[in-house]
């Protein structure tokens, strides 16, 4: 079943950028280097696509580093745009950020002209760390739970740099299912809009395409290339414990623990996604999109026509 998840404060969120970003000089996007497309907000591009940007891919320490290098590269073959990797918990690389930001803004420092950068990406990827990384301090509540920060912050990093912080932000409609099932399940979606078995499901499937030793290592199986996805997460359950009365494993149970070992990298550095891989995604997602609004408008042309022609008969029946 598609993934979706848009609560109100993600609304005024929304609004909240749109005013914002008159004012902003460089716009920083916080994505996550394990799924760096399905991360990128095609709203948040909407709503500041004519500012300068920095995409910072972060938690690249828990991704595929041959991966990431690629998405990189992506980046910055993009006008105005620069791509960072960043561990959001090192001091050293995170004050990288500062220097980034005025390449792309050179007329912009000083006090009379202080840069105004915003801060923005998904749920729980790593913006309250960041944050609280280049302050020094604890400026931002953290936790590994989408939706923490709720309200926007303007945080100075220098006498004339100010950072406006906003809360992690989905969007309204995800049109590539498989983004949805990576967001799920990287944490930046709540818990109350997935399935654990579901989501652990399409990530083994992935997995033992891309990924076959790293789970083979992780959870002591031998061989997991004859296994179907549900087997192989019966097996897991098996391995750890997540066993029922009379034998039977809790497969809720065990899609818990593949999410978990995931997210904490346990298997290994994993990403979810290719450049040529979301791209193709996402051309078939725009695809199935302009064909139900074709239907859409095809029904409501039908409709009007429809309407039309009854009330013609009822003039003609007037006359």
């Amino acid at each position: 079943m598609p993934i979706q998840w848009f609560p109100g404060h993600m609304h005024l969120t929304k609004k909240a950028i749109g005013e914002r970003i008159k004012e902003i000089d460089v716009v920083i996007e916080l994505l996550d280097a394990r799924l760096p497309g399905s991360s990128a907000n095609p709203l948040l591009h909407q709503l500041t696509g004519h500012k300068p940007k920095l995409k910072l891919l972060n938690k690249q320490d828990l991704a595929d580093p041959v991966r990431t290098e690629e998405w990189l590269a992506y980046y910055n073959s993009q006008p105005d745009t620069r791509a960072l990797g960043l561990d959001a918990s090192v001091t050293a690389p995170a004050q990288r950020l500062i220097q980034a930001c005025r390449a792309l803004a050179p007329l912009r420092g000083g006090m009379a002209k202080p840069m105004r950068v915003l801060i923005c990406g998904i749920p729980n990827v790593g913006k309250s760390t960041l944050i609280n990384t280049l302050t020094g301090k604890k400026a931002t509540k953290t936790g590994d739970e989408a939706g923490i920060t709720k309200m926007e912050q303007r945080i100075a990093l220098a006498n004339d740099f100010y950072l406006f912080d906003t809360p992690g932000m989905l969007w309204p409609k995800i049109i590539v299912d498989k983004s949805g099932y990576n967001l799920a399940a990287s944490g930046a979606v709540g818990r109350n809009a997935y399935d654990e078995e579901e989501v652990a499901l399409e990530l083994l499937n992935y997995l033992r395409q891309h990924y076959a030793p790293l789970v083979e290592a992780r959870f002591k199986l031998d061989n997991t290339a004859g296994l179907q996805d549900e087997e192989l997460l019966t097996e897991i359950g098996r391995k750890r414990g997540a066993v029922l009365g009379g034998g039977r494993i809790n497969l809720q149970k065990a899609g818990e623990i593949v999410l978990t070992d995931f997210r904490a990298a346990t298997m290994g550095r994993i990403t979810l996604e290719t450049v040529d891989e979301f791209q193709a995604w996402w051309a078939a997602g725009m695809a199935i999109e302009a064909e139900k609004a074709k239907k859409k408008n095809k029904s409501k042309k039908g409709t009007r026509e429809a309407d039309a022609e009854a009330a013609q008969n009822v003039d003609s029946g007037d006359e």
